[in-house]
């Protein structure tokens, strides 16, 4: 009974994922060396319009990756000012004014659903 269940649960996930629109997103620069004090944008555009549920993280190594920017351009409550959001529809940046050296990380952007739960 449990294979049969778990078989079901498959073809359930398989067809839902039809169902899904895949949008591709692209980010540049791949990677950038500033100093301290400077200014550096990240961009993210979509394949094709994701409204404004566009969501930005920094990762460390080691950690788990943290919310940075929800829906395009607010803040996650405890991120320093200098991190900002921008855009809609399908083209998104993330500006971080007066990089601080703690600030070195990998950066994603990430596009959910209206009611997609975010990390």
């Amino acid at each position: 009974a449990g294979s049969t269940m778990m078989m079901s649960l498959t073809l359930l996930l398989a067809t839902l994922g039809l169902l899904v629109q895949e949008i591709t997103l692209t980010q540049s620069p791949g990677a950038k060396s500033v100093s301290p004090g400077q200014t550096v944008s990240i961009s993210c555009k979509a394949s094709s319009s994701v409204s404004s549920y566009l969501h930005w993280y920094l990762q460390k190594p080691g950690e788990s990756p943290k919310l940075l920017i929800y829906n395009a351009n607010s803040r996650q409550s405890g991120v320093p000012e200098r991190f900002s959001g921008s855009g809609s529809n399908s083209d998104f940046t993330l500006t971080i004014s007066g990089v601080q050296t703690e600030d070195a990380a990998v950066y994603y952007c990430q596009r959910t659903d209206l009611n997609q739960q975010l990390l």
